[in-house]
């Protein structure tokens, strides 16, 4: 489908059937409420360890290992299913593959053409949805769900977790959202102004708000008005009781994009979407194309008819280059492009660029800087190695703020081939460098396994700017080549030598297609400008070393 160039204005669509009357078993049996004060419901929902059920939903007061902070955090993967039977489960395996984009909050909410249902917990995907909680508890043809991260220096809390369930006039409305918007703060305010009641702190309460509040009468005039007022990066999903809608801002920042799952017996395909090729993979979906910027995709739930609408004019695409450096799993296709062939030209051309001389090996920092890696090691003629193997099985641990405990997380999710380091002049690829802690800490572990020089080549260029886009970041004081030039960081790291892939070369592998991509945490150069979110991420805890 081409960009979105018109508006919604003349477009027909029926809305959600009016007054209706859902049943809620296994649920409250509050009733929906009236206009202006929406009712977020929060349906089987659930903490899902002892640590965060005696805190009651909150992380404790002790120091968090998360060798991931050190990186930029997706906050956020959605997905949803319309036309198969068995779309709540369906939906959970979904997730499972989406689970690298959140890992602290997953749900589900699920349509049976009569009502919606919906469970929500903190967690992963596999323990929110055990044995015990399983998405068979969510019956129906329809499902949205969604995997988050909690925004920057905030604790986990149950009630931001989505899919959102609300009860409007005009009925039931779940939705799940990839993004964030610049303009909450205020957004917020005046919503509370005119009579509005928020449930949680997330910014995609204050979508529900406008679509509940709107004059509107169809549904989908409804999704326009709301988006016609919100600023930033969003994928979303909406589900009712008979309509799925898929929505993208303008600028196209968050990935989204639409599949077919083929069906037995001849039934039609049910129709897919997430926030990653992956999933579709996962669950047998074939690949059809993105949701384009300022779309919305509207599939119905009884004829499993799609229809398309230019939901608002686009904007200038300004994808996250970043999905393609760290975010997405290496097998997705993201915004057209295969990703872990994107990670092995990155890490080609920073070998091209800058090589180095005399090295004996080059080892990735697992996972993200493993195709990077094998670009680097192919153009520079080196062999490839694993000389860092990663745990997969060690979640979050919370140890006392002993600085010589402290030191030694890294060995958690870490640990270093001594065979393939000692005695060796090593370069290590890795995806990015943020805060430089983690990055300090894997140069001194190489070395105390042995290894001779430590060279780190780093396949994206130094990020000098937080992300308000869906992003958890550091602040721009954390921002080690924020606060120091290239030969500062290296001093801060301890390498031997320390090289970022150049902008210039990170356009030129993106081609024609360069300034179709958001680059601010690279150069400041927000195309939303993020005013009101920039004075709220200086006010979070600082963390420098």
């Amino acid at each position: 489908m081409a960009a979105c160039t018109s508006s919604v204005a003349a477009i027909l669509f029926t809305s959600c059937n009016p007054n209706p009357k859902p049943k809620f078993p296994h649920h409250s049996s509050a009733k929906p409420s009236s206009y202006p004060h929406l009712h977020l419901r929060r349906h089987n929902s659930f903490p899902v360890s002892a640590t965060t059920a005696a805190t009651g939903g909150a992380l404790p007061e002790t120091e968090e290992i998360d060798f991931d902070r050190e990186k930029p955090r997706e906050e956020c993967g959605v997905v949803g299913i319309l036309g198969h039977p068995d779309a709540a489960q369906l939906c959970s395996l979904a997730l499972h593959a989406l689970q690298h984009r959140g890992q602290e909050g997953a749900g589900i909410a699920a349509s049976d053409l009569s009502s919606i249902r919906s469970a929500t917990g903190l967690g992963l995907v596999s323990e929110v949805f055990g044995q015990s909680r399983s998405p068979l508890s969510l019956p129906g043809s329809a499902a949205i769900g969604h995997v988050r991260y909690s925004t920057a220096g905030a604790a986990s809390a149950l009630h931001n977790v989505q899919p959102f369930l609300a009860s409007c006039r005009f009925g039931q409305l779940a939705v799940a959202h990839n993004g964030n918007l610049v303009n909450y703060p205020s957004l917020r305010a005046s919503l509370e102004d005119q009579g509005s009641i928020f449930s949680t702190t997330s910014d995609t309460e204050a979508i529900l708000h406008l679509i509940a509040t709107s004059k509107s009468g169809p549904f989908l005039s409804r999704v326009a008005e709301a988006c016609a007022a919100i600023r930033g990066a969003y994928s979303l999903l909406f589900l009712t009781v008979d309509k799925l809608l898929a929505v993208r801002d303008p600028y196209g920042f968050r990935p989204l994009v639409l599949g077919r799952l083929p069906r037995d017996n001849g039934a039609q395909p049910a129709v897919v979407f997430a926030s990653e090729t992956c999933a579709l993979d996962l669950i047998g979906a074939k690949y059809e194309r993105e949701v384009e910027p300022g779309e919305a995709v509207i599939v119905d739930a009884r004829t499993l008819e799609i229809s398309s609408a230019c939901l608002m004019p686009s904007k200038p695409r300004k994808a996250c280059v970043f999905e393609l450096i760290y975010f997405a799993l290496p097998q997705s296709i993201v915004f057209g492009r295969p990703v872990h062939e994107a990670r092995h030209s990155f890490g080609a051309t920073l070998a091209a660029e800058s090589p180095a001389p005399g090295a004996d090996v080059v080892i990735p920092v697992p996972d993200s800087g493993f195709f990077a890696a094998l670009g680097f090691a192919k153009l520079s003629g080196l062999p490839f190695q694993q000389g860092l193997i990663r745990s997969h099985y060690v979640g979050r641990t919370f140890i006392q703020p002993s600085q010589e405990i402290r030191d030694l997380g890294v060995k958690l999710k870490l640990s270093p081939v001594r065979g393939i380091l000692e005695g060796k002049s090593v370069v290590v690829v890795d995806d990015s460098i943020v805060r430089g802690t983690t990055s300090k800490k894997i140069v001194n572990l190489l070395r105390d396994a042995g290894a001779r020089e430590v060279h780190m080549r780093i396949a994206s260029p130094p990020i000098i700017g937080s992300c308000y886009y869906g992003v958890d970041t550091a602040r721009p004081e954390e921002l080690v080549s924020n606060r120091l030039d290239i030969e500062g960081v290296r001093k801060e790291i301890g390498a031997d030598s320390l090289a970022f892939l150049s902008l210039d070369s990170l356009k030129g592998l993106l081609g024609d297609e360069a300034p179709t991509f958001c680059d601010a945490c690279f150069t400041r150069d927000y195309p939303v400008h993020p005013g009101e979110l920039v004075e709220a991420k200086s006010k979070e805890p600082l963390y420098i070393n």
